[in-house]
């Protein structure tokens, strides 16, 4: 560290190249927190988290039981312990609530004043923040997996919808209907995911086990199909042709540049994608312990170098590097499946909800200070001073001293 600080003043390297190397450490310090907990709400699981990106400070979470919760992040205490407090909630007493379990909740990218939620009662809300109630509500024949916005988006304001109808929706925030559909799936479209690069790249993620990538400014159908077997007939069953996973895709994850992309499967694999040209960079993760047969909430870090993916597996989060496949470490903390988790890209924390209806927060482990560290090398040398001889008074004698 006092080695890059001191290229860092010199001009040596780039200022991003410490921020890198201080945001790696701390993700890969990663632990669970005993002094911070999040107000327990939900009577029944935690199915989805999205914190807002203008500020960093807010959390909604979803649960089972239809409930919505707001939650502030922020220390206003100043206290070591404290409890992240639910600011206000759409609870089991609102008539506007939804009826069934919430699958996804998304704040709008560039105003808090706006959230979305979905749910199996076969709804997307739009709710206004201030008065928890909801501005506009989109109704669909079957259950809604899923549902996302475009995190960059300026020329458009669509809302991507993946439901039991292998049709991918796409609702327009302004006119208040649905404008498009796409299609080319075979089953319940279970993840959808803009890219956070390209305002009208879309992927989505399908029972039939492919997954495809759109332009939605075009109608000629999508722009391909992601092949786990990059197109080699030789070794792919007529079966397996196109397919991303020989089972279902229910999660979907860009990395925060939106060159790559990241797909689960129930065969119990992860793969990572050329968002670009749809190669599969065949990067071996092992078993991916995957038994969610609705969609998987996974993350990727931001700003660390190389990245890492954050993938709920049973009752852990597994933490791999991106892009060697290696298994870092299992966060351990649920009593039951994690079903969820959210990376906090401004404090590398990170926040994991399950079926234990807990919401946990994992974060780095501080640096011990420089003084603690002194008094250890004082101990270790009998008491006498670390202090560097170089800098001693070297022209006082010993006879002035006497």
């Amino acid at each position: 560290m006092l080695g890059l600080l001191s290229a860092r003043q010199t001009g040596l390297d780039d200022p991003l190249r410490l921020k890198r190397a201080e945001v790696t450490r701390r993700v890969l310090s990663l632990e669970l927190n005993k002094d911070r907990n999040v107000e327990q709400i939900h009577g029944n699981g935690v199915n989805t988290l999205d914190i807002e990106a203008i500020e960093g400070r807010y959390m909604l979470s979803g649960g089972a039981d239809g409930v919505i919760v707001i939650y502030d992040l922020e220390n206003s205490s100043r206290k070591p312990q404290y409890t992240c407090k639910s600011v206000c909630t759409v609870g089991r007493s609102n008539r506007h609530k939804h009826q069934f379990s919430v699958e996804t909740v998304q704040w709008y990218p560039h105003d808090t004043g706006m959230f979305t939620s979905s749910s199996f009662d076969k709804t997307l809300k739009v709710w206004d923040t201030e008065t928890l109630l909801p501005a506009e509500v989109f109704h669909f024949e079957g259950n809604v997996y899923c549902h996302n916005m475009s995190p960059i988006a300026r020329k458009h304001s669509l809302i991507a919808v993946g439901t039991k109808d292998p049709k991918v929706q796409l609702c327009d925030l302004k006119s208040g209907s649905r404008i498009h559909i796409l299609q080319g799936h075979r089953g319940e479209v279970l993840s959808v995911k803009w890219s956070p690069r390209y305002e009208h790249i879309l992927a989505t993620a399908s029972t039939d086990s492919r997954v495809r990538l759109w332009d939605v400014r075009k109608a000629s159908g999508s722009l391909f199909t992601l092949d786990q077997h990059n197109d080699e007939k030789s070794k792919a069953s007529s079966e397996a042709a196109n397919t991303a996973h020989n089972g279902h895709v229910n999660g979907l994850c860009f990395t925060s540049d939106g060159l790559c992309l990241l797909t689960t499967g129930t065969d119990d694999r992860m793969r990572l994608w050329n968002s670009s040209t749809g190669e599969n960079t065949l990067v071996n993760y092992g078993k991916v312990s995957n038994e969610s047969r609705k969609g998987l909430k996974f993350t990727v870090s931001s700003g660390c170098s190389p990245e890492f993916v954050f993938v709920p597996c049973g009752g852990t989060i597994a933490m791999y590097a991106l892009y060697t496949g290696e298994l870092i470490t299992m966060l351990r903390g649920h009593y039951n499946s994690v079903d969820c988790c959210e990376f906090h890209p401004d404090f590398q924390d990170l926040y994991s909800g399950g079926k234990d209806c807990n919401i946990l927060a994992w974060v780095p482990t501080p640096r011990k200070p420089a003084i603690e560290n002194e008094d250890e090398e004082s101990k270790k040398t009998g008491g006498q001073s670390s202090f560097n001889p170089a800098f001693q008074d070297a022209w006082s004698s010993s006879d002035e001293e006497g």
